[in-house]
């Protein structure tokens, strides 16, 4: 038997009980709801957590019901993912990654940005999995030109919702005393804060974005002197949204940073290995455009008789 296939097909990412997400209402004009789901750090984790204080937490059959079922409740969603898909379980240790890219790509993610542990299989392991993937990475501040990956990756995307226009970037952490060098090789690590003022400046003026989203994994704080995704948000603009990674930080609701011009950015960041998936909806009003921001961490929970 073909494990690969048939371990695919049994994980195919069908229906499986879960509870509703209650819905909010908003006035029926010509508002536009936009809903951001997220995710972050996964580590190959395919299946539910079978013990411990995460027991009956995750799994990718149990997220993709959950996404499929606010895809039905919702007419304007984007999903993200801030980097760390790799690594974790044997899942990766036997396919390089493959299963993660061919479920993602299931429930039909729409940019991820890449994370240190995404280069755990070096630039040749990445890039044998790159066709599994039918979604693209974002990343603005690693410079490929010297490597395989050259012309490979966007710094950025447009996605049009309705009326509205989201551009979407990703931000990498320096991969320099964190990741060996012979795994990364040639890539070279540019300024955070400089690329993504001049990425977001893009977005917000010359492509006219409604809503501007940075996938970051820098990590959303630290104690010591080290770039954040508070510290980031603080030195930069432009930009509305942080979704970040690395840290493994729980937050059940975005929290708010203010940014050199004093302008409120959000910032979310939901755990690791998909026990969490993050919603933000947000409500433009065609008149007066951004009117209503909501924001919560949801568990995914297995509900399944049979899981």
């Amino acid at each position: 038997m073909n494990n690969r296939r048939y371990f695919i097909k049994k994980s195919g990412l069908g229906a499986i009980g879960l509870s509703l997400i209650p819905q909010l209402s908003f006035g029926k004009n010509n508002d536009t709801k936009l809903t951001i789901l997220h995710t972050n750090d996964m580590h190959s984790h395919i299946h539910p957590f079978t013990s411990g204080r995460n027991k009956g937490l995750g799994g990718m059959a149990q997220r993709a019901a959950l996404i499929k079922q606010i895809r039905k409740q919702e007419e304007h969603v984007l999903l993200l993912d801030a980097g760390d898909v790799f690594q974790g379980t044997p899942y990766f240790n036997v396919y390089g990654g493959e299963l993660e890219f061919k479920l993602m790509s299931e429930m039909k993610y729409d940019a991820v940005t890449l994370g240190n542990h995404d280069f755990d299989n070096g630039l040749e392991g990445l890039k044998e999995q790159l066709p599994h993937a039918n979604f693209p990475f974002l990343i603005a501040n690693y410079d490929f030109s010297d490597t395989i990956f050259k012309n490979t990756f966007k710094p950025y995307k447009v996605f049009r919702k309705g009326n509205l226009k989201i551009g979407v970037f990703g931000i990498g952490i320096e991969l320099e005393g964190l990741v060996p060098k012979k795994l990364y090789q040639n890539t070279v690590y540019k300024d955070p804060i400089s690329t993504a003022n001049h990425y977001a400046n893009i977005l917000k003026q010359k492509e006219k974005c409604d809503l501007v989203i940075c996938l970051s994994h820098l990590g959303f704080k630290y104690k010591e002197e080290k770039i954040s995704d508070m510290t980031f948000a603080s030195q930069t603009r432009d930009i509305d949204l942080i979704i970040g990674g690395h840290t493994h930080t729980f937050l059940k609701k975005p929290v708010k940073q203010l940014n050199i011009d004093q302008k409120e950015v959000l910032i979310n960041q939901v755990g690791w290995a998909g026990i969490n998936i993050g919603k933000i909806d947000y409500h433009f009003s065609q008149n007066d455009g951004l009117k209503k921001v909501f924001g919560r961490s949801i568990f995914i929970k297995n509900d399944s008789k049979n899981a």
